[in-house]
């Protein structure tokens, strides 16, 4: 273990190692990338799915060999029921920080298939990662603000027509839909700018996972509600290189999905969309209280 040395050194060297882990990884998502775009049949599809997430998966595995190497982090972690690496599933979790998208891997991988996030259509742009996520077939979603819907309401539901389509590629092969209900990092700033009604969570967007739902149907599993905890405050991504995330908790609730809403029409509906709203506020209000409790008991501990 290196995490006796001082926070700047681990800092460098964390950073040096998860560079070196998305390298080697990245050389053959590239190779097959290229051979995807040489032979682009619908017959390979499948194939190169599953090539980019065993990829993917030994890029995980790599980065948390160097968390182990590097850090002195205490996990506590419990999973609801038992979870099946063969099956659809459909993710959410409160979001704080980047770390958080380390903590799900690392808690997930080989637990259940490869994560695929929703992210903002702009990220595509990212050197290396861009091309990576792309790959995978990540959700690219393009956000238009209320002032440009205004001035264009034809593009009203372009970005939820856009998240059915991606979820329809995700039928061939067992896939992990991850969604941020939040739909950005929380901080007390859009927390009070929103007037939210939660103490530790800003308000949830629902026509995301809905689609997702009605989308694959049946086909989806369960959802997996996520929730992650800091009991030492919430970390920035320079402090998890630098090793100072001492304590996380996850907890994690597998919930079955209500069968009407694979079917029902939560665009055109207005009646379903307000049902399906309000399932998932009570599952806001039933994870901020939970927040509480579990920030309340390690508080004692």
């Amino acid at each position: 273990m290196l995490n006796f040395l001082p926070s700047t050194v681990l800092l460098i060297l964390t950073s040096i190692l998860l560079f070196i882990s998305t390298i080697i990884c990245f050389i053959p998502i590239l190779f097959f990338v290229v051979l995807r775009l040489i032979f682009p049949f619908a017959a390979l599809r499948k194939t190169y799915s599953t090539i980019f997430m065993s990829i993917a998966e030994a890029w995980i595995i790599l980065n948390i060999g160097w968390m182990k190497l590097t850090q002195k982090t205490k996990w506590d972690v419990k999973v609801d029921g038992e979870l099946e690496k063969e099956g659809w599933y459909l993710v959410t979790s409160n979001h704080q920080s980047w770390v958080d998208i380390f903590v799900l891997q690392t808690v997930l991988n080989r637990k259940i298939p490869f994560l695929k996030f929703f992210i903002k259509q702009e990220l595509i742009k990212v050197p290396v990662m861009g091309i990576c996520w792309w790959a995978l077939d990540f959700p690219f979603m393009k956000r238009y603000s209320k002032a440009y819907l205004e001035k264009h309401p034809e593009m009203r539901g372009k970005d939820l027509e856009a998240t059915k389509k991606a979820c329809e590629r995700f039928k061939l092969i067992p896939t992990s839909i991850m969604n941020f209900l939040e739909g950005t990092r929380f901080t007390q700033e859009k927390h009070d700018r929103q007037g939210s009604p939660f103490n530790y969570l800003l308000k949830p967007k629902s026509g995301g996972i809905a689609f997702a739902i009605q989308s694959m149907g049946e086909q989806l599993n369960r959802l997996l509600n996520v929730t992650i905890v800091y009991p030492g405050g919430i970390p920035t991504f320079a402090d998890f290189l630098a090793g100072k995330v001492k304590h996380v908790v996850v907890r994690i609730e597998q919930i079955r999905i209500p069968e009407k809403f694979f079917t029902a029409d939560y665009m055109n509906d207005q009646v379903f969309r307000a049902e399906f709203n309000s399932w998932v506020y009570k599952l806001w209000q039933d994870k901020d209280q939970l927040i509480g409790n579990l920030l309340s008991e390690t508080k004692k501990a």
